[in-house]
């Protein structure tokens, strides 16, 4: 009897099961050690993962200071002008700007809203700005806009998420991660990723915004405090000398090599680095932290008050950071989404309020910069997650406060410092503000165009995971050469 043609895998050999299975199992381990090799995989001191590198060519901006005005300002009300909106204030919304579209709050169709604000202009651009932003009138010729960002999200977290991770899902690390990752820290006692929080809550996309998704934990922003202690849990517990937490540190870290000989996992490794950085900005931190050791002039400047927590102290104190050498400053204000629920929230005096301290601040932080000789190495963004209708919001439309929807179409966002061109003006909207007319920049442009000042092409900058090499932009993006200085 033949076996074969009655049990024919009896006679397969495990070089056939391994030729045949899935295409070639051989194959597919080809492909995926071809694909690791095809990246541009950063090489990493375990031990020491903070470690200045090299990036891919010679960078223009050596420190980032990312100002996220979280919920995002109405653009409208701030820098970009449109006479013709505020003429048409109180029609219907044109057919073509309203229907087959989905927004956050407005379902009925809504009536043109212009600005209540004057604007003048300014700088050698001849740069609009709003009465409610009189001080950044004043660093005008500093400033890059760009008139003409969009994105597809319109809800703040998923929009939030696309921004800093290149992804509206979570599980991706954010920029300030891949920023730290690619060129590590200038300061081996201080993180090099901090995270400032003002406004009273958290940004709606959470830790997620700041954290260091598939990359080594390490890398992940350190979220710090202008108010009380700089890092929680980094001091030592009541009862325990910095010589006893040496002591007990050096036993953890016996332990953690033992572990790391054994089973080889790098994260073991990075865990070791991670608490001898928190040992040592148990002192540095502080220091850094320590506003107090500022000028009366210097803090009347930014509007910062010491012991306080405020969006002025930590404009204050991102300054402080890069000049010590922390990479990559990430400030998020929470309560600049302006739908016209309350005062608070009336494109009116509620914006003009709200901007007074943010105004004072980054003008102060950009002039300080520029006066220190640190603007030229420090990229400063200024930029929410989207845009705001250039009509009411529909649950707030027929009430005394003005306000406006969710945008993603199109909002603009400034920059200064670290490469661009000052005093530009880069993109621009229609007439009414619904629709990108010049140069569309989306998001995965801008976190190109971020990633190229600091010397990275953003296409190598990856890290192979799950069988594949991922990287911030995605599969997308591309550098705006307009913008670079």
């Amino acid at each position: 009897m033949n076996n074969f043609s009655q049990h024919p895998t009896a006679n397969f050999t495990r070089r056939h099961f391994f030729d045949e299975c899935q295409m070639g199992l051989g194959s597919l381990a080809l492909a995926s050690l071809m694909a690791r090799d095809a990246g541009a995989e950063i090489a990493i001191d375990q031990r020491q993962p903070l470690l200045p590198r090299q990036p891919h060519f010679a960078a223009k901006a050596k420190n980032v200071i990312f100002l996220h005005m979280a919920g995002s300002p109405p653009h409208l009300d701030l820098f970009d002008y449109k006479p013709e909106l505020a003429r048409r204030t109180g029609e219907p919304c044109p057919d073509e700007f309203y229907e087959g579209k989905e927004f956050a709050f407005t379902s009925e169709r809504p009536t043109l809203l212009g600005t209540p604000h004057q604007f003048t202009q300014h700088g050698q651009s001849g740069a609009w700005f709003s009465d409610a932003v009189p001080k950044l009138a004043e660093v005008a010729d500093e400033l890059c806009f760009i008139r003409s960002m969009y994105t597809e999200q319109f809800n703040h977290a998923p929009a939030q998420l696309l921004l800093y991770t290149g992804s509206p899902r979570l599980g991706r690390p954010s920029m300030g991660s891949w920023v730290t990752y690619g060129i590590g820290s200038e300061n081996a006692d201080l993180p090099g990723f901090v995270v400032l929080l003002s406004g009273g809550l958290n940004p709606s996309a959470g830790q997620s915004a700041w954290g260091s998704g598939f990359l080594p934990s390490v890398f992940q922003g350190v979220q710090c405090r202008s108010k009380g202690d700089p890092v929680l849990f980094a001091s030592d517990p009541k009862g325990m000398s910095r010589e006893l937490r040496r002591e007990s540190l050096d036993a953890i870290n016996a332990l953690n090599e033992i572990q790391a000989a054994d089973q080889g996992n790098e994260e073991t490794v990075t865990r070791i680095a991670q608490y001898e950085l928190a040992f040592r900005m148990q002192m540095s931190v502080p220091k850094v932290m320590d506003i107090s050791q500022e000028t009366k002039s210097t803090l009347d400047r930014y509007g910062a008050q010491v012991g306080e927590a405020s969006f002025g102290n930590n404009c204050l104190l991102a300054r402080r950071l890069v000049e010590s050498g922390v990479r990559y400053v990430q400030l998020f204000d929470w309560g600049w989404d302006f739908h016209g629920t309350g005062p608070k929230e009336d494109i009116r005096d509620g914006l003009t309020n709200r901007c007074k301290p943010m105004d004072q601040a980054v003008s102060a932080l950009i002039a300080d910069l520029r006066q220190r000789g640190l603007l030229d190495e420090t990229l400063v963004i200024w930029s929410g997650e989207f845009g705001r209708t250039p009509f009411r919001e529909g649950r707030t439309a027929k009430g005394d406060i003005l306000g406006r929807d969710h945008f993603p179409d199109c909002y603009t966002m400034f920059m200064a410092g670290g490469g661009v061109k000052p005093g530009y003006l880069y993109g621009a909207t229609d007439e009414l503000g619904f629709s990108i007319a010049e140069n569309p920049v989306h998001v995965h442009d801008l976190q190109a165009t971020i990633l190229h000042l600091l010397g990275f092409d953003h296409e190598k900058l990856t890290h192979f995971y799950q069988g594949r090499n991922f990287r911030l932009t995605d599969v997308h993006g591309s550098v705006l050469r307009d913008v670079l200085a």
